[in-house]
Formats: structure tokens, sequence, C-alpha cells
């Protein structure tokens, strides 16, 4: 793993901070790096959830680096086998992740945040795509999330014109669940990961599973899909841990989840 990716293991959480001061733009290289801390997150039994910060104040995620591509690399790059910044076409992934945005979420940072299960953000940080305005669009999961995420008249308005939504905003829109100081950002989202953490693995992962492969069914289709199509699902309500579950809240303890 390269310092521009750093990795810290808080219990069951993963703390990654992309660490490319000043603006934590990231290049192909970079992103290589994001992909390889997901999937070593996802294969890691001791792991359950993860955080995904910026370092500094100022940037969460200036996204795709255009020095990088001023340099040559190209736009459609090998960006990883998780797509661009390690995460945005890790579809398999069944382990919540958390973005903590600490400031501005441009182009490829927002898609980033975009990509994760929860948001929090400081109360200084802004969500944009400027893609538009310099010839391109945010193909890596910007013109495609947005709009499931907010209004289609509010992401269109983002899409064509890159104009930037602040916080109050997000919150409004339910872009993000929370927000906080700057100064807290991380305490809190750890926080919140470790008690995300406390709820069963297959659970966890069923949930990420069911809702992924059902968002565009019909809900009678996305019933039939879930009882017959989505294997963790059936390996939950046979599971050790669904036992553990119903044992524990009866005896009044908590539970010991086993992840089985």
């Amino acid at each position: 793993m390269t310092d521009t990716v750093v990795c810290q293991q808080h219990g069951a959480v993963l703390l990654i901070t992309l660490n490319r001061p000043k603006a934590n733009a990231i290049d192909a290289a970079t992103s290589h790096a994001m992909g390889e801390a997901f999937i070593n997150f996802a294969n890691n039994p001791d792991l359950a959830v993860a955080v995904i910060t910026g370092s500094g104040d100022r940037f969460f995620s200036a996204g795709w680096d255009l020095k990088a591509a001023a340099a040559g690399e190209a736009v459609d790059a090998d960006f990883g086998r998780g797509g661009f910044a390690g995460l945005t076409e890790l579809w398999n992934l069944d382990k919540p992740v958390i973005a903590a945005v600490n400031g501005y979420a441009a182009g490829g940072g927002f898609e980033l945040a975009l990509a994760c299960d929860l948001i929090i953000a400081a109360n200084h940080a802004q969500f944009f795509l400027p893609e538009a305005t310099i010839g391109i669009i945010p193909d890596s999961g910007g013109v495609l999330r947005l709009p499931r995420r907010v209004p289609h008249a509010i992401a269109m308005d983002m899409l064509m014109t890159g104009r930037r939504m602040e916080v109050e905003e997000a919150i409004h829109f339910g872009l993000i669940n929370r927000h906080c100081e700057g100064e807290l950002l991380v305490e809190q989202a750890l926080a919140w990961a470790q008690e995300v953490a406390q709820s069963a693995p297959l659970s966890l992962a069923s949930i990420k599973a069911i809702t992924r492969s059902t968002q565009t069914m019909e809900l009678e289709q996305a019933y039939a899909h879930m009882r017959q199509n989505v294997p963790v699902y059936k390996t939950m309500l046979h599971s050790d841990d669904a036992s553990e579950g119903t044992n524990a809240f009866a005896q009044k303890r908590q539970p010991q989840w086993q992840g089985k």
C-alpha cells in the first residue's frame, strides 16, 4: 500500500484516508491503491465497516487528477478492479462504506461519495460535478447515481452546470445523512461506523445485496428476486447468527456474531 492511501484499523472498522495534498486528486496509480484497500477490506473477516475520508480540511477529493491527464493519462485509463477511486464499480462489496466528506467533493470525489452507502459531511463541505464545463461527463457514477439520489431536476442542474451544492441543501434533498463541525468529522464517522458494525454481518450483506439488485424492479418482482436469487439472503435466514440474535434478545445480552 502506498502512503497516498493510508489504512488504519479501529476494531471492526477500517479508516481509509486519501492522502494526496493539496486536493487529494486521484490518478490511475492512486485508484489502484484505493481498490486494493477496498478489496482487502472486503476479504478481511475481522472488518465490518469502512470509512473513506480525505486528508486535510479543504478537499475530500478533487476527483480525477487533471495534472496526470495533462501529462498523458487517458480519460479511460485502467483505474483498477474497483473502477475509478477503487469503489465506483466494485459491484459485489457487501460490507457498508461511509464517506466522511471533509471538504470539497468535486467530480470523481463526489462520485466516490455517491458510491458509498452513507455520508457524513463537515459543515463546510460542498458537492459538485464540473465535468460538462471542461468537455467531458462524470461517467464514474455521477451521471448514473446522482439522478437516483436527488430529484431529477436537481441532478440535471448540477450535471449540466457544475453548480455547487452545500451541506444544507444536501441534507434537504437527502443526499447526505449527517453533518458536523469539521474537527469532529472523523471521530463521529468512526462512532457511526462502530454503531453499524454492531449489526449482524450477514444482515448487512443481505441489505446491500438486495437493495443493489432490486433498485429498478417493481415490488412484486423484487420480492421474488429476493426470495429466489440472492444467495446471501438465504444463507442469512438459516445462519447461526440468526439463532444467536434471537437468543441474545431473549436473554437480554449482546449478540456474538460469527458471520455464519
